[in-house]
C-alpha cells in the first residue's frame, strides 16, 4: 500500500504545482476576456478543467491517506 500511496501522493503534488501555474498563463492570454473584459468561453472552459484536476489532486491525497492507514 505504501507504493500506491506514494503515487496518489506525487499525483496530488503534481497537480497543486502545474495547474495554479497554467492558470496564471490562461488568465493573461489574450482570448480569456473579451473587449469588455468579460470572461470568454475560453477562460470559462479551462477554469473548469482546472477546479476538476485540484479536486482529483485533493481526493488523491485523501485516498493516499487512507492507503496509508488500511482504509482501503
Amino acid at each position: 500500500m505504501i507504493v500506491l500511496a506514494v503515487l496518489l501522493f506525487l499525483n496530488a503534488a503534481f497537480n497543486a504545482l502545474v495547474w495554479p501555474q497554467f492558470y496564471k498563463r490562461v488568465a493573461k492570454d489574450p482570448r480569456a476576456r473579451d473587449e469588455n473584459g468579460k470572461a470568454t468561453r475560453f477562460l470559462t472552459v479551462h477554469v473548469v478543467l482546472i477546479a476538476i484536476a485540484l479536486v482529483l489532486a485533493l481526493a488523491s491525497v485523501l485516498a493516499g491517506i487512507a492507503a496509508l492507514t488500511g482504509a482501503l
